[in-house]
């Protein structure tokens, strides 16, 4: 008997990772269609509140859906022509800007050299490629504006969801027999997801403004664009900080010296110490958070799957999951897992007390 069971559990196992393979590789098959459909999604749970309230407020459906469709519209279409006049820029500007790096790692280079301190083959230098960095800034606002061009797509999907998102609770309490439990686990799900999303953006915002008023204060180049870069990779906490410090940290580096860039890296820091440790904690509350471990792993599976604009909605994507999770009495120990640290302290805690 018990070996039947054994048996059953590795069967179920089997399958369920089976069919995990499958998605996972009908969603990169589908990536073209995909990740326009999940930005709609994005947008839309960022727009499905100012639709609510202006209808509280006595504005038609369709009126309200309008006015907060043509808001998002312009947010996207400015940010499609800051990325693409800043991006040809900065892609003309590439080449240089490697070289530079390449000369300046040579020189640090000798400097250790000749203090007489042990070092590799200057072949390294060849392998050390701090341009890595710029390269990669390219790739994901390439990526990003490449599927801004599908923003007819995009702009449509958000207008049929928010149309829908208000009939939505209806057709459920008709569609299923135990209301309360089912609309209970929605409302708390779209709650959830809805605070997250807004204070996520909001304070994401608040980052890439103040990033981009102390570059152009401190004079390095592109601080729009680099206020954009932190903008979108603020969604991945910890880790996103890191990797949009890292590319202007570099260009301060080429154009000014180690002094200024240490003063970029400082601002960088001070943001990410205010927004992310006071601001967002107090707003959001701690049980809105994942722990590092799996803020990397799903970076690294996202933009697997669904290329570089994946990265930068890979948190969103885990963060959507663990809110399901949560919303379920039967789950919340997965979601307590996905958490940070200090969230499963205090659940422990408010169990013993």
């Amino acid at each position: 008997m018990i070996d039947d069971f054994r048996q059953m559990r590795g069967v179920r196992f089997l399958v369920a990772a089976a069919a995990f393979v499958v998605v996972v590789a009908g969603m990169r098959a589908a990536e073209s269609l995909l990740i326009p459909f999940l930005l709609a999604i994005f947008l839309a749970v960022i727009g499905a509140p100012p639709v609510f309230w202006l209808q509280r407020k006595g504005c038609p459906k369709g009126l309200a859906v309008l006015l907060v469709v043509f808001a998002l519209l312009g947010l996207e279409l400015g940010m499609a022509a800051l990325v693409g006049t800043s991006l040809n820029s900065f892609s003309q500007s590439l080449p240089f800007y490697q070289e530079r790096l390449q000369e300046e790692a040579a020189a640090v280079l000798g400097l250790l050299d000749r203090f007489g301190l042990p070092m590799p083959d200057r072949s390294l230098v060849q392998y050390i490629d701090p341009g890595a960095a710029m390269r990669l800034v390219t790739r994901i606002l390439s990526g990003l504006g490449g599927v801004l061009t599908n923003t007819f797509l995009i702009i449509l999907t958000v207008v049929f969801i928010l149309l829908e998102a208000s009939s939505f609770p209806g057709k459920l309490r008709a569609a299923f027999s135990d209301v309360e439990e089912t609309f209970g686990f929605f409302d708390k799900f779209v709650t959830g997801l809805n605070r997250y999303t807004v204070i996520k953006t909001l304070v994401s915002l608040a980052t890439g403004a103040v990033v981009a008023a102390w570059l152009a204060v401190l004079g390095v180049d592109f601080p729009l664009l680099w206020g954009m870069f932190a903008f979108l990779f603020n969604y991945v906490p910890n880790i996103g900080s890191i990797i949009s410090a890292v590319p202007p940290v570099l260009l301060a580096f080429i154009q000014f010296g180690p002094g200024r860039a240490l003063l970029v890296a400082a601002g960088f820091v001070a943001v990410n110490m205010v927004f992310g440790n006071l601001v967002e904690p107090r707003y959001m509350g701690r049980r809105l958070g994942l722990s590092t471990l799996v803020v990397f792993i799903s970076l690294v599976f996202w933009g697997w799957v669904l290329g570089p604009v994946g990265m930068l909605l890979s948190v969103p994507l885990t963060m959507t999951l663990k809110i399901a999770l949560e919303s379920s009495d039967e789950m919340r120990w997965l979601a307590v897992l996905l958490g940070p640290e200090s969230a499963g302290e205090n659940t422990a805690e408010s169990r013993t007390a």
